[in-house]
């Protein structure tokens, strides 16, 4: 039997569940894309989009996913033969580094694990230690989607200008923007990327990429870029259709216009974080008093280094892939796969783990109907777990 036959609930870490409101406004005829409101309104949304990461700097939109603006910003601040300083603490951050390697850029990676975000005493000794000066970047995540660990980025800056060292900052910042705190300018970042998909509330599809002064300058360095990733015409082309290389993404625009009005101008931006942050908790004390009493845990110890986007859960000898199924099958919730982490995988997944993403358009009934769909399967599973994650999450709740 099946009881998943009402509205599926998605709590993967991105794509996030897409508000009405975005579908709704994204649900009409192509626009002119030579003249009138399209052209307006994506001056309104690039200039929310600098709001969102706290940047008075540019920002670019590229028509793709995350990776697309891990390679612009990549093609517009290192040559190949350049070197650059990957700080991982996921799959993610490896990924970024590989992607790296195949522009022809020499990867200096300094691995944290899964478990516990960048050292920055370590960054800064590492940086010391170059005397040439030839890492041109440091690159790091703020949240690595497969972990859920969250790197204190204004510590990484820190420890950057303490050893005296020039490289541009780069932060990956594809998992929380408009879920976690992130100030680009005050904590010192050269450029940032993201996505439209998670905290931005809007479908897979639009790439994002912010870069001040530093990064400017660097891109002067290169000479000629690839017409398609080049952001001087996106941001200084004089024609609208340079800030896209072509025809703009219209729907996408459409509905990211609507999501940055109901985050920006109608919740707050402050209110956004604080959101995130009582639902995450209120994720982590559910996993505390499941853990209490059976072999469930969240992948990050410290709650300081947790997301507040995505929490990873891992499940020792149960079987996560199990209770990924019966949430799916009999209720109706979907929950993210375990990426990336050491241990036996099966392709890409990692068995022994599953994720809780808690990002973007998300309330108090959806995160706890979430919790109490988890707990049934591990009842209905026969997965042992400790007794009042529920109530214990209901508790936080109330507190906010």
């Amino acid at each position: 039997m099946t009881l998943a036959n009402g509205r599926p609930l998605l709590a993967i870490p991105g794509p996030s569940v897409i508000p009405d409101r975005v579908l709704a406004a994204m649900h009409r005829p192509a626009p002119n894309i030579y003249e009138g409101e399209l052209i307006e309104m994506t001056d309104t949304v690039l200039r929310d989009l600098r709001r969102v990461a706290r940047t008075e700097g540019e920002v670019c939109i590229y028509i793709g996913n995350g990776h697309a603006a891990w390679e612009a910003a990549l093609a517009n601040t290192l040559a190949p033969g350049d070197r650059a300083l990957v700080l991982a603490t996921g799959r993610f951050g490896k990924g970024w580094a590989e992607m790296a390697k195949t522009r022809g850029i020499d990867v200096d990676l300094l691995d944290f694990g899964t478990e516990r975000p960048v050292d920055p005493a370590e960054v800064e000794a590492r940086l010391k230690a170059d005397k040439g000066g030839k890492v041109r970047a440091v690159l790091t995540v703020h949240t690595d989607t497969a972990t859920s660990v969250r790197n204190d980025i204004a510590a990484i800056r820190a420890a950057i200008d303490a050893a005296g060292h020039e490289a541009l900052f780069m932060v990956d910042c594809i998992a929380d923007l408009a879920c976690e705190r992130f100030e680009m300018d005050a904590w010192g970042v050269d450029v940032t990327v993201s996505a439209s998909q998670k905290g931005l509330m809007t479908p897979p599809g639009l790439g994002l990429v912010f870069f001040g002064a530093r990064a400017r300058a660097a891109r002067a360095r290169l000479g000629a870029v690839s017409s398609y990733w080049d952001w001087v015409p996106r941001t200084e082309g004089g024609v609208y259709y340079q800030k896209f290389c072509g025809t703009a993404p219209t729907h996408h625009i459409f509905g990211l216009r609507e999501a940055l009005t109901m985050l920006l101008e109608e919740e707050g931006l402050e209110a956004v974080w604080q959101r995130h942050r009582h639902l995450a908790e209120a994720v982590w004390t559910a996993v505390g008093h499941w853990a209490a009493g059976g072999p469930l845990r969240c992948n990050v110890p410290d709650r300081l280094h947790r997301s507040t986007a995505v929490t990873a859960v891992l499940t020792g000898e149960a079987d996560a892939e199990a209770l990924r199924r019966w949430c799916a099958d009999r209720a109706g919730l979907t929950l993210g796969v375990g990426l990336g982490l050491s241990g036996p995988t099966k392709g890409s997944r990692t068995p022994g783990l599953f994720r809780i993403g808690h990002m973007g358009h998300l309330n108090p009934p959806m995160l706890l109907g979430t919790l109490a769909t988890i707990e049934a399967g591990m009842k209905a599973l026969g997965i042992p777990h400790g007794d009042g994650a529920l109530s214990g999450a209901a508790a936080v709740i109330a507190k906010a």
